[in-house]
């Protein structure tokens, strides 16, 4: 959204910040009921504790585990990092049914939020250039329905205030997982609400309020948005036609138009080991030959053997495979990775590509303007993809959305979610939702007499 500006490219720190703060309360809550990129209903309960166990890799206190109501256990660690805010670590997931976790992430994280403006004059990196993870905004129990705000310990923050409750995990419903109508028994209809762990924070840049949500669902999906509500900025409306948009009374004053390219890391451990692979699928469609009733497709497999600068289109996608681990059905267990609406910025290296694989390097951890590295280390996730052979890759994902502010953003403007997710590929043998009188009906089944 459009902002106020200081030389320099610095987004202004916010006067007043703890007003600022109880007024975000309204605005996030409002943000939060105006929904997500998987639907979202009503809390349905309270997540448990921190186990008295800890997770591997963290202490009881960075625990997040919770058993839902349809079975499923997620589990992991959580941390906040002084530049990406939120990091999640060692995630896995039980449905039922296994009788141990399965290691699904080494770790997921912001990894940029680069918002360009139409008109050139201004360009900004939230996560390492704006104070992304200091602006961690305290959150009311209103925006946590039925679940557990923790505090967290915000590096480089206000001395005087280094710790904020912002950290938000909580369940919700998200209406059917499925429906099915059974043939053998007319009268019955197998059906099952889905439940959902979240995850979630609020910081503040400028103007912005940026809700990072992680949600988990009971059937192993995984989905990662960034929602951004706040205000529209009162003083930057000196846009024109082409450029901007009229906000208010006439064609008088244009707010600026921007884009939002938001960027997430993941390293996958499938089943516990770094040595995962990838595998792209792309499937042709030609017209109907000789007495063919229909079109016939067909889809080819690329193993991913080096770095990879990757687009979405028509019958393309990508997953993760597990060099170790099976499931029942002695298939590799995997992870599809599920692209959300997505508008690619074509104004800088980094922006051209919908995702991208590079090999495991510790320093890289921003797509752009990273810090870790070395000096004479390349600044930008495009400049990595140099034909290295894969042994532990890292995805990146970019996400674009071009804002042209419309009316109905303002006062406050409305949560706009972008996302992607991964979602199981043979993971487990069946629908780890499957009810017990239809486990027999795996593979090629036939009925029963």
């Amino acid at each position: 959204m459009p902002e106020q500006h200081l030389p320099g490219g610095v987004r202004p720190r916010i006067p007043g910040r703890a007003a600022r703060k109880s007024a975000a309360v309204g605005l996030t809550l409002a943000a939060l009921a105006a929904g997500a990129t998987t639907t979202a209903g009503p809390a349905v309960a309270r997540p448990q504790t921190a186990p008295a166990a800890a997770a591997p890799g963290c202490s009881a206190a960075h625990t997040i585990e919770q058993k839902l109501s349809t079975g499923t256990t997620w589990r992991m660690c959580w941390r906040y990092d002084s530049k990406a805010g939120l990091v999640l670590e060692n995630i896995s997931y039980q449905p039922k049914g296994e009788t141990k976790p399965i290691k699904v992430l080494n770790s997921a994280r912001l990894a940029q939020i680069h918002v360009p403006y139409d008109d050139g004059k201004h360009e900004y990196y939230d996560l390492t250039g704006q104070n992304f993870a200091q602006e961690l905004m305290e959150l009311a129990p209103a925006e946590c329905p039925g679940g557990t705000i923790k505090s967290v310990k915000v590096p480089d923050a206000d001395p005087s205030h280094p710790n904020v409750k912002g950290l938000c995990t909580t369940t919700r419903s998200r209406g059917h997982a499925y429906r099915m109508h059974d043939l053998v028994q007319p009268d019955k209809t197998y059906q099952q609400q889905g439940k959902d762990l979240l995850v979630y924070t609020v910081n503040q840049v400028g103007w912005y309020e940026y809700i990072t949500e992680w949600r988990f669902q009971d059937d192993g999906t995984v989905a990662m948005n960034v929602g951004a509500t706040g205000s529209l900025s009162w003083e930057d409306y000196n846009a024109q036609d082409g450029r901007g948009w009229p906000i208010g009374k006439g064609a008088k004053d244009y707010a600026t138009s921007h884009s939002h390219n938001v960027f997430w890391r993941l390293d996958f451990g499938l089943d516990g080991s770094s040595k995962t692979k990838v595998e792209q699928y792309d499937s042709t469609v030609s017209a109907p030959a000789g007495r063919q009733e229909g079109p016939t497709a067909k889809t080819t497999r690329t193993k991913v053997a080096k770095e990879l600068a990757g687009d979405h289109k028509a019958y393309r996608w990508w997953r993760v495979v597990s060099a170790t681990g099976k499931n029942k059905d002695g298939h590799a267990r995997s992870y599809e990775l599920v692209p959300g609406p997505t508008i690619r910025y074509p104004g800088r290296g980094f922006t051209k590509h919908d995702m991208y694989v590079t090999e495991y390097n510790p320093c890289e951890l921003f797509v752009s303007h990273n810090p870790k590295c070395a000096n004479g280390h390349p600044k930008s996730v495009d400049k990595w993809v140099g034909g290295q052979a894969l042994t532990h890759p890292v995805v990146w994902m970019n996400v674009g959305f071009h804002h042209i502010a419309r009316d109905e953003d303002q006062q406050p403007m409305p949560v706009h979610w972008q996302g992607f997710s991964i979602a199981p590929r043979d993971v487990t043998a069946m629908n780890p939702l499957t009810p017990k009188e239809l486990a027999w009906q795996n593979g090629h089944w036939e009925w029963r007499s």
